[in-house]
């Protein structure tokens, strides 16, 4: 019964209180046993330290699935750092400066398992002018490609970048990469694009992460200076 010069005890006060003593069941461990919750997997009666166990090992279960995300994302990153490096690798042994466009696709669609890539550039060196990954680029794409400051990914709406790929038809999703000088972060005009198209909507959309993407642009861009 309260009366004016008393308050009710709430459930707050009950719950501060044994927060605030941890002795409390040390010297009621009685109460322990007696205590009966339902149990969150059946109707049954369980109790308090048997529903503590089972938070527990749901606790556990949680962090386990986040552990095999971690390892699984861990050894995902070491495959795709080889891959990578094999690539770059292949850039640097390739003698003939007109054959590296070619080449650096072809490796881009085997290593990283892209159906269609292709690549443009301008203000090369007046001997490789001539070049079919030299010619057929608006002054629109060029201003776009230097507007880009990161890698653009999502859902082909008609850029002309497209029109450069083998089946243009297939291309429903597309990764366009500029190129231009200097590290990731570099705001210089871009002299090329890089462009990397599937036929699945989802391959690369604009929720996705662009930090991979921009290194390959980097080390690409780094790779054609060699036709500027």
């Amino acid at each position: 019964m309260t009366t004016s010069f008393t308050n009710p005890i709430t459930e707050d006060d009950i719950a501060n209180y044994l927060a605030n003593t941890p002795d409390f069941f040390e010297r009621h461990a009685d109460l322990l046993a007696a205590v009966q919750l339902t149990s969150p997997h059946s109707q049954r009666a369980v109790s308090l330290q048997e529903r503590q166990a089972g938070m527990l090992r749901e606790k556990i279960k949680v962090l386990e699935h986040r552990i095999m995300d971690m390892i699984r994302n861990g050894n995902e990153n070491v495959l795709l750092s080889d891959k990578l490096l094999g690539w770059a690798r292949t850039l640097f042994l390739v003698a003939d400066p007109l054959a590296l466009p070619g080449q650096m696709a072809g490796e881009i669609a085997e290593q990283f398992v892209v159906p269609q890539v292709g690549i443009k550039m301008w203000g090369v060196a007046p001997h490789f002018a001539h070049a079919d990954f030299a010619q057929g680029v608006s002054e629109d794409a060029k201003l776009f490609a230097t507007s880009l400051r990161e890698p653009f990914c999502g859902v082909n709406t008609g850029f002309e970048a497209v029109s450069w790929l083998p089946d243009p038809l297939a291309a429903t999703s597309l990764a366009i990469l500029p190129l231009r000088a200097g590290p990731v972060g570099s705001t210089g005009p871009a002299f090329g694009l890089l462009v990397l198209a599937s036929p699945d909507a989802q391959r690369f959309n604009s929720t996705m992460g662009t930090d991979f993407l921009a290194r390959l642009a980097e080390l690409a861009s780094a790779a054609l200076s060699r036709l500027r």
